[in-house]
């Protein structure tokens, strides 16, 4: 079974310190996902991480999201690719430390959008990876745009997009909060498409600067990609409680969270 996980930005860097990883944090994450492949060697992952306050506080200076038309814009999608690059050699170099064979694949290379929509990304690497035992490693990176120059494209994004061709049966969301949250803070067990209008008002943004959407976004895109394809199932989850992302990845259903689907249990 081929499993995506995305590590949030929010988890893995303090998002409103500029430039600043949750190293010890990071480093548990990779030794979790190294117990999941220890306990089942026929685990096949994809893992994707957030720029947090790497990528996100250098696009919130330059609104790269908007578009880059100038050369101070153009200047500024260096910066940001720089500042994601340097936290996704962290997240890498921990992934090996803990013993899991990453490859980390660098999304601009190649990533193209339409005014903010991902319509091409080469996704040979990640399959070459994937047939040959290496766990692929992407992250929020800056994308060419044929109608903004350039702009972000999300980890989510990037999930959808690698989600029609690869086919994964879950996605794990791994954030510092719980799952979805209700009116009252209670965590949302389960979300469907008919769930989606009531859910908008309560839905809040992320913690600290994030220039790709927060939750709300994330839940109507994981929405949409359950409703393509009808035997996939999103999970939001918490990564702060140890060893849950383990629990999760071993179990049938996850043990936590929120499950995003298009029919329910």
């Amino acid at each position: 079974m081929l499993q995506f996980v995305k590590l949030g930005g929010s988890l893995i860097t303090r998002k409103r310190q500029a430039y600043t990883a949750r190293q010890e944090v990071i480093s548990r994450l990779t030794q979790e996902v190294r117990a999941a492949l220890d306990a089942d060697p026929g685990l096949r992952l994809l893992v994707g991480h957030g720029s947090g306050s790497f990528g996100h506080w250098a696009a919130e200076s330059y609104r790269t999201q908007e578009g880059v038309t100038s050369p101070e814009g153009w200047r500024g999608y260096g910066e940001v690719a720089v500042a994601a690059a340097r936290l996704n050699r962290l997240v890498s170099d921990a992934f090996w430390d803990a013993g899991v064979p990453t490859l980390s694949i660098q999304p601009s290379a190649s990533a193209i959008c339409r005014d903010g929509k991902l319509v091409y990304l080469d996704t040979r690497p990640m399959q070459a990876a994937l047939a040959h035992e290496l766990v692929p490693l992407v992250y929020g990176d800056v994308a060419l745009d044929e109608v903004r120059g350039g702009t972000i494209a999300s980890t989510e994004d990037l999930f959808d997009y690698l989600a029609d061709v690869l086919l994964p049966e879950r996605i794990l969301l791994v954030g510092r909060v719980a799952g979805v949250l209700g009116d009252n803070g209670e965590v949302v067990a389960e979300v469907m498409p008919a769930d989606l209008a009531g859910l908008r008002a309560t839905l809040s943004g992320s913690h600290g600067v994030d220039v790709t959407g927060g939750m709300a976004s994330k839940v109507a895109r994981m929405t949409e990609l359950v409703q393509r394809h009808r035997d996939m199932s999103v999970w939001i989850m918490s990564g702060e409680e140890h060893g849950l992302l383990t629990r999760a990845l071993l179990a049938e259903e996850p043990v936590a969270g929120t499950r995003i689907s298009a029919e329910g249990r």
